[in-house]
């Protein structure tokens, strides 16, 4: 599914328009991503957490030619899924 087929099932949910359900998507997703950036959780009982998890520095080897290559310590975004939403995945 991508986001227009999203926004879609999104604005049939809520029975209102394409236009209303892009908008509240988009408003979801920037508040997401302003939590996120102040290295906060987003809590969704029943969903899942949204969460910033710190990556140490790594070296690792180039599969083509088998050189070394640093990575640099970086944060990269995590989704933990909540129970409910395993629930309805495995059922």
């Amino acid at each position: 599914m991508n986001k227009s087929e999203f926004v879609a099932a999104i604005a049939d949910e809520m029975k209102s328009t394409k236009a209303e359900a892009s908008r509240a998507l988009d408003a979801l997703l920037k508040v997401v991503k302003k939590v996120l950036k102040k290295g906060q959780e987003l809590r969704l009982v029943g969903f899942g957490t949204f969460k910033v998890v710190s990556v140490p520095a790594k070296e690792v080897r180039n599969p083509q030619n088998g050189q070394k290559i640093k990575v640099p310590a970086c944060k990269r975004p995590k989704f933990i899924a909540g129970k409910d939403l395993k629930k309805v995945v495995n059922s």
